[in-house]
């Protein structure tokens, strides 16, 4: 961590206000390409649990985190549990093809999935399968639809043997049924438990290792979000460290919204989580697909009313895995989740396994700073108060004020001493045109803050003689050696007595950037 000073002009990348996610994989894990992705906008890598070994995990977040710290940018580490997934148990290699009024068998206990003679003489041979989750065979009724292979594959509970050892449904859209392949019940009410026992395998590895957010798979009510919260409590570390990495709190959690039960429960899961994620691929199983761009909206709107992050995944620059340029549809689809509010953008196989992660991430810093240019051209509208306020009002109204005062004057900057992430949460719920300048000597509450729309973190002591007017000093060489402001500029800071105390924050003054400090025009 430096000290405050002069920093040589190195001047930061054009980046969005939103963030950008990449999941990390092995296309994207070695040192350079890790380097590249940082510096075209990436501010969160992903770790996907449903791919890779912990091992292969761990070797990746030792890349991240070497490199984000030759780079000296807070970068966050994302971990994505996979959730209870349902599949389809073991199918001859050559795997089952299913054609539409053919019979399926859902039967308890079978090894090795086969075909047997209908009962009907003439009728197809009937397919018979086991399953991962034989729970499915009562929790789908009749009526209900049983989707395979991301709803490739479709078919229609009809109904269940007197023995109960069976479920029989028919295909409505058929094709190839092979080991393992997924199966989504959208609308049953399933009793699986939200987090498996490989989940909390992975849930130990982010506590060992100080990952920075997991995300919750498959989130159906708020109790589920609870009950991790629960854990990780439970799991914090006794570390001498504890101040150094700023272990007051235990891991943010996302809460990924892809199914139907979740959006009939969402205000309550966005209460109880950090952030949400719009999980576009399951829930685009789960429901209508016509509903989901709706259902994103709607997402997004409820996170922005409570003032929590909110992340839009999947299939956002799809066609990249193997294309060198997106659609145009695609391009289209990543400045509307900027235009409906959402505070990052995620890439998920477009980084992780495909062809041109670099470039991908170079488009879509593009495409976001001309959907961005657009959003600042029209009048600036005062963002509605967050649910936030409510329970935090004196900060909350503070960072709320700070955006006022920045229009008006024209600022080019909102520079805070945020020690545990507050402040930093507070300002970027507020809509602001500018970058956020985040101050923290936590490096835990540095990388964190890199989830934030519009926040870039700075790990620094400080000040020696804890004055404000020493840290003007540093803020200003800070903004003009990152190329972020010229001398003259005006700012907008907040912050409080002592610097680097936690919710000291009560303060906003206007500064003009190489001018001597003047002390704080408002105080709280």
């Amino acid at each position: 961590m430096k000290e405050a000073g002069p920093v040589p002009v190195t001047q930061l990348p054009r980046r969005t206000l939103a963030r950008i996610v990449a999941t990390i994989g092995p296309a994207s894990d070695s040192p350079d390409k890790v380097r590249d992705l940082i510096d075209a906008g990436v501010s969160v890598f992903r770790f996907n649990f449903s791919h890779g070994t912990l091992e292969d995990h761990s070797r990746r977040l030792a890349v991240v985190r070497e490199v984000s710290a030759e780079m000296e940018r807070p970068i966050a580490c994302l971990g994505d549990l996979q959730g209870p997934k349902i599949r389809v148990g073991k199918v001859p290699p050559e795997g089952i093809m299913l054609e539409r009024g053919q019979r399926v068998i859902f039967r308890r206990g079978v090894e090795l999935a086969h075909l047997e003679p209908a009962s009907v003489p003439g009728d197809p041979a009937r397919a018979v399968f086991g399953t991962t989750y034989e729970p499915l065979i009562d929790e789908a009724t009749p009526g209900h639809r049983v989707l395979i292979n991301d709803g490739l594959i479709r078919l229609l509970a009809i109904e269940r043997s007197a023995d109960g050892r069976e479920l029989h449904c028919r295909v409505t859209v058929g094709g190839k049924v092979t080991s393992s392949k997924g199966i989504n019940l959208p609308e049953s009410e399933l009793s699986a438990p939200a987090i498996s026992d490989r989940d909390w395998e992975c849930v130990a590895w982010a506590v060992e290792n100080a990952l920075d957010y997991l995300a919750l798979s498959f989130v159906r009510r708020p109790d589920e979000v609870n009950e991790l919260r629960a854990h990780l409590e439970k799991s914090r570390p006794a570390d001498p460290r504890a101040d150094v990495l700023n272990e007051t709190a235990s891991m943010p959690i996302i809460a990924k919204i892809e199914m139907p039960q979740a959006l009939r429960n969402l205000e309550g899961i966005i209460d109880a989580a950090d952030g949400v994620m719009v999980a576009r691929g399951d829930l685009g199983v789960e429901m209508d697909i016509a509903a989901v761009p709706v259902a994103q909206k709607a997402i997004v709107a409820a996170c922005n009313r409570a003032g929590k992050p909110c992340i839009v995944a999947t299939q956002m620059l799809e066609s990249m895995v193997t294309n060198a340029s997106p659609t145009r549809a695609e391009a289209t689809d990543v400045a509307n989740a900027l235009f409906d509010g959402a505070d990052a953008i995620m890439l998920s196989a477009e980084t992780a396994t495909g062809a041109y992660p670099v470039l991908t991430v170079e488009t879509m810093t593009r495409i976001g700073l001309a959907a961005e240019e657009h959003i600042h051209s029209q009048p600036a509208v005062e963002s509605a108060p967050s649910r936030l306020i409510q329970s935090h009002v004196a900060i909350a109204a503070l960072c709320r004020g700070a955006w006022r005062i920045a229009t008006d004057t024209r600022a080019v900057a909102v520079v805070c001493w945020s020690e545990r992430t507050g402040t930093a949460r507070y300002l970027s719920q507020n809509g602001f045109r500018v970058p956020i300048i985040a101050y923290s000597s936590s490096i835990r509450a540095t990388r964190r803050m890199a989830l934030l729309r519009g926040v870039t973190p700075v790990l620094a002591r400080p000040p020696k003689t804890g004055t404000l007017g020493e840290w003007n000093e540093q803020v200003d060489n800070y903004l003009v050696g990152h190329g972020l402001a010229k001398p003259g500029d005006p700012i907008v800071l907040v912050a409080g007595k002592p610097l680097g105390k936690a919710k000291a924050a009560n303060s906003i003054a206007i500064h003009r950037v190489g001018e001597t400090a003047t002390g704080y025009r408002a105080t709280l």
